[in-house]
């Protein structure tokens, strides 16, 4: 099982910073990735970007988890020589993030 079984999300540059929001399709999903999609996990999924920090925050309310990734643009949309300058495919690829320990009964029904 990858995230994107178990949440959508959405990206976008804050200048050199990555944004990532995580949105979970559950109360039980959301409450299972509370405690397993951490800023680390995310900083070692995304190693390959050299972010300096990952930061996250939750939005329960919304049942999201909101991370930034410190300087991972390569200087940002006006500087970088990077197919991605304004990190919006970071939210398409940490969909990608292997979720072996999650219930199968969270995953989305379809």
């Amino acid at each position: 099982m990858n995230l994107g079984d178990l949440a959508s999300a959405r990206s976008g540059d804050k200048g050199n910073h990555a944004n990532i929001v995580v949105v979970a399709r559950s109360s039980e999903a959301f409450g299972w990735l509370q405690n397993h999609l951490t800023a680390q996990r995310v900083a070692d999924f995304f190693a390959g970007l050299s972010p300096s920090r990952v930061e996250r925050f939750a939005v329960p309310s919304v049942r999201a988890l909101n991370f930034v990734l410190y300087d991972v643009l390569d200087g940002g949309g006006s500087l970088s020589l990077r197919t991605d300058t304004q990190g919006k495919l970071l939210g398409t690829a940490i969909l990608e993030l292997p979720c072996p320990d999650a219930p199968s009964s969270l995953a989305r029904q379809e």
